[in-house]
């Protein structure tokens, strides 16, 4: 069985960290543009992962293809990687997988922007008042709309119109919905890396890092069918460290989740010990625990222990 948590802690690494001060304000804006569809959010500061003295060849290996699509569509209007200090995606239903989209603040030039997108021939188009740019596939590609020189909105033009209809007060956000207000209140904000997941989407999250995973034949809708929501939370120091919280519509389904969970634990920990052999087990010191209808788990491992996991695959949203 291969080890399933070693691409959750990577991807969400490599996609992601957080900021201070400043960065609250960016929270603030972003949570009250995004629309009342969306099911799942994440934060993240890339300037801060910039400094990963390893983060090159990491990102490389585990950098999700869609953030991969994103960052090469925002090349074509002179956006690159060092222009974005944080990110708040968001993500809904789609028809055969979820709708990306959300906010990045950074360093954006408008005029260079509308160069950029001249030289490689990109019509500006009219988004919900907006000029935007709409930069591959059509209604299915990635949009963009540079607000003002800090803070960018992107995503499919069809969600991404609703989104800033949110930005702009004309259209319901999150902020309204107390589910999501009530977990923001429960999440260590001044972690690296955080996030929120509700219903559907929380086995969505797992998904994404578990797809490639040949040997996982498990339902993971089924599995996390009983869990209302999810919240985690990240830091990226001397080790990466995960703070998972699952909350489960009933005690005894906590209880049942939890004998899943502890049982992948098991298969994970003889599956490490069989394709690692003479490296240390991060799976030896994973917690997961059990209180009431909210199970916990904890899981800290090296950056060295993320490189062993080459043989996963990436996340497919």
């Amino acid at each position: 069985m291969r080890r399933i948590l070693l691409p959750i802690l990577a991807l969400v690494v490599l996609a992601s960290v957080p900021g201070t001060g400043a960065a609250a304000d960016f929270v603030t804006t972003a949570m009250s543009g995004l629309p009342t569809t969306t099911l799942r959010v994440e934060y993240s500061s890339p300037t801060k992962l910039r400094k990963l003295a390893n983060y090159q060849s990491l990102r490389g290996k585990f950098l999700g293809p869609r953030l991969q699509q994103l960052e090469g569509a925002l090349a074509q209007i002179g956006i690159t990687e060092d222009n974005i200090d944080e990110l708040m995606i968001g993500w809904k239903p789609g028809d055969k997988e979820m709708d990306l989209y959300g906010y990045a603040a950074g360093h954006f030039d408008k005029l260079k922007v509308s160069d950029s997108a001249a030289t490689n021939n990109l019509t500006p188009t009219d988004i919900s008042g907006q000029q935007g740019y709409c930069l591959s596939a059509g209604l299915a590609g990635t949009c963009v709309v540079i607000l003002d020189n800090s803070l960018g909105a992107f995503g499919p033009l069809s969600s991404l119109t609703t989104v800033i209809d949110a930005h702009n007060g004309q259209a319901p956000s999150i902020n309204s919905d107390p589910r999501f207000a009530g977990l923001l209140s429960d999440i260590n904000k001044d972690a690296p890396i955080w996030g929120i997941a509700l219903g559907g989407a929380v086995a969505d999250w797992f998904g994404g890092w578990l797809s490639s995973q040949n040997s996982i034949k498990l339902d993971w809708g089924q599995v996390f069918q009983k869990v209302d929501s999810l919240t985690y939370a990240i830091t990226a120091e001397d080790k990466v460290n995960l703070d998972l919280k699952l909350n489960c519509a009933t005690a005894a389904d906590a209880d049942s989740l939890h004998h899943v969970l502890d049982g992948l634990k098991m298969a994970q920990q003889l599956s490490w010990e069989a394709q690692n052999p003479g490296h240390p087990n991060p799976y030896a010191s994973m917690n997961v625990d059990v209180r009431d209808r909210q199970i916990g788990m904890q899981i800290a491992m090296e950056y060295s222990e993320l490189t062993l996991a080459g043989g996963v695959g990436a996340p497919q949203n």
